[in-house]
């Protein structure tokens, strides 16, 4: 995380004190400013919680009036009167109920599309940001603990905009209007009652919940850590199945869900000692207002019906009030959730536009390299002053031992990275004025590792140019000498190439690859060692294929294998992250340097592994290993 960033305060903090200002940071997911239709329904569903709250606080009253009328203590005695007002009263207290009821539901249902556009408007937002982060983030993430941090943030972020703009505020107005009555009809030594145990109540949930945040986030560090270590080892199955280490990974699975399970306890543990404490603390406070409505009745200050009241209005209370404790504590456990998510929000991406980078203009196009400098650690250069031009609609070829560079410079020209030093120009333009956007739709790459996405070979095909027509998809792939095995399948271009292609061998994904930036139509190609994990037959079959993609394109080829650049206009030879050498494949065998030492090693074993072919499939040659002996 670069330096300004990790220095940031925070958006999203879940500890105490940051609780406001967190809040006002997501206020935009809770009143969107650009969605009129959801502000509406904050507003409706506001209203029907407020008039939950007026039915809430009327059902009291019609209680005291049934209890009243049939003790007998109502002024008149007329029968009549007397039997229709306890009816009147009961169907009052059951309308009463059903009116919170339907409003309560009614506010959820006016407030679900709120809800949900904030989980979709956050899970946007993370997701654009991945994609804006650059490859020195991507290569030290772990996709397990990275997806359920996303997974835990979007879940939270509605537990955060419901509670905070349906809870707190209505919650403490009930609370108000609890307060006047209580002063209007029963005197302020109730409310001091009620006030003190309140306060408690409040006091003691809110430092409770506190210490529980810790808790909280060791048991989501645990849970990110067993999942980061399960989708890494199904990611790589096939090589836990190779050293048959299929034991230790559970192993390690099991040691980060023993630190969840140690976490889990403790939060369900401390859960249990808060609740019991809130009970405590609010049974204290009914116990002294009943005792004191009792000597109210038994002194005839209080009818049994202020009594009944009394206890229905604390009831009443409690259930705002443990609601509130309630509340507050899911508020803090989502902040703690989103947290994580935030956190990543608030990294600025390594490379990003100039303010006034301009789209890319394509006139060649022509490559520049200018005494270009670059280092992933400052301890260790990796390129060191290279210079070099690829003319429009040549070829330049990249060769070297490994740890030369030769990969980085295909990571500099897509903008992976930005220089330290130096320039790369593309028809005079310097990539960092350009938009990232047209740079990478200006080239294709087919690199030596193809990943294909989890989807059908048609879909990973089309995915050069989405919306192209069924037609193109298939001339590509015939481009690409694809096309009849694909046709051969039984699903043909529906056929699923399973997770990261693994279902395809190396050659039919290296073809479909191929196909992929065929139809992509670049202006700049870039064949970054595209054959290298190859043997010798699908290469040379697979290089016939690149070469008709190459034709008329300006391309930078980056090769192990010298056999494939031979017809390169030009070669160049890096060492060490300098160019060492220049020239087309004549020149440099004639120079008899590190490109002829390198040319004659490879010759060697490409003739050494074509004897063995021949030995392989001569009837009088060597007995094969692995063959019984003759009786």
């Amino acid at each position: 995380m670069p330096a300004d960033s990790a220095a940031k305060k925070p958006s999203v903090n879940a500890d105490e004190g940051s609780l406001f200002s967190t809040v006002r940071n997501l206020w935009t997911y809770m009143w969107p400013a650009d969605r009129a239709d959801l502000r509406l329904r904050v507003v409706l569903a506001i209203g029907a919680l407020m008039l939950s709250k007026v039915a809430t606080t009327l059902v009291p009253f019609a209680y005291k009036g049934v209890i009243d009328s049939l003790d007998g203590a109502a002024p008149d005695s007329n029968l009549v009167f007397g039997l229709a007002v306890p009816i009147v009263l009961v169907i009052a207290y059951v309308i009463g109920n059903i009116a919170d009821a339907g409003f309560q539901q009614l506010r959820d249902v006016l407030f679900a599309s709120v809800g949900q556009n904030a989980v979709r408007k956050l899970a946007l937002r993370t997701f654009h940001h991945l994609h804006r982060m650059s490859l020195r983030f991507h290569l030290a993430r772990r996709t397990g603990g990275l997806s359920r941090v996303i997974e835990r943030g979007t879940k939270g972020i509605e537990t955060v905009v419901r509670f905070t703009m349906l809870n707190i505020a209505p919650t403490l107005v009930e609370f108000i209007i609890t307060a006047v009555i209580f002063v209007w009809m029963f005197g302020i030594s109730y409310l001091g009652v009620l006030v003190v145990m309140i306060w408690g109540y409040l006091y003691f949930t809110i430092k409770a919940s506190n210490w529980r945040i810790s808790i909280r986030r060791d048991m989501n560090n645990s849970d990110t850590d067993a999942n980061g270590k399960a989708i890494d080892s199904l990611l790589n199955f096939e090589t836990v199945k190779y050293f048959a280490n299929e034991q230790m990974e559970a192993d390690r699975y099991d040691v980060s869900m023993a630190g969840y399970e140690r976490s889990a306890i403790r939060i369900w543990t401390s859960l249990g000692f808060l609740n019991f404490g809130q009970a405590v603390i609010f049974y204290g406070g009914f116990l002294v207002i009943a005792i004191m409505s009792v000597l109210g009745v038994m002194n005839k200050t209080l009818t049994l019906g202020d009594f009944v009241l009394l206890n229905t209005f604390l009831m009443q209370v409690y259930r705002p009030l443990n609601f509130i404790g309630f509340v507050y504590r899911e508020l803090r456990q989502g902040l703690t959730d989103i947290e994580e998510m935030f956190k990543l929000l608030d990294q600025k991406p390594e490379i990003e536009d100039s303010p006034k980078a301009t789209p890319l203009t394509i006139s060649g196009p022509v490559i520049r390299f200018d005494n270009v400098t670059f280092h992933y650690d400052a301890d260790r250069p990796i390129l060191k002053g290279v210079s070099f031009e690829v003319p429009a609609g040549k070829t330049v070829a990249i060769v070297g031992p490994t740890g030369a560079g030769k990969s980085t410079i295909s990571r500099l020209l897509y903008r992976f990275y930005d220089v330290t030093g130096g320039s790369i120009t593309i028809d005079g333009q310097d990539l960092r004025d350009v938009t990232q956007e047209s740079l990478r739709r200006a080239i294709g790459m087919v690199p030596q590792d193809t990943v294909l996405f989890n989807d059908t070979i048609g879909y990973n095909i089309e995915y050069g140019r989405p919306g192209a027509s069924v037609d193109d998809v298939r001339a590509a792939a015939a481009m690409a000498q694809v096309g009849p095995f694909i046709e051969s399948l039984p699903k043909g271009y529906d056929t699923p190439v399973g997770e990261r292609g693994l279902k395809l061998s190396g050659g039919e994904k290296q073809r479909v690859a191929i196909a992929r930036t065929i139809l992509k139509a670049p202006s700049i190609l870039i064949l970054d060692e595209a054959t290298s994990a190859l043997d010798t037959k699908t290469e040379r079959d697979i290089q016939s294929a690149l070469d008709v993609v190459s034709q008329n394109r300006t391309t930078v080829v980056i090769a192990h294998r010298l056999s494939t650049v031979v017809n390169a206009d030009e070669i160049l030879v890096l060492r060490e992250g300098v160019v060492a050498e220049r020239g087309n494949h004549q020149q440099l065998l004639a120079q008899g340097g590190l490109y002829a030492q390198m040319w004659n090693r490879q010759r060697e074993a490409t003739e050494a592994e074509e004897k063995l072919l021949q030995t392989a499939n001569d009837p009088d040659g060597f007995v094969k290993r692995g063959l019984p002996a003759a009786e």
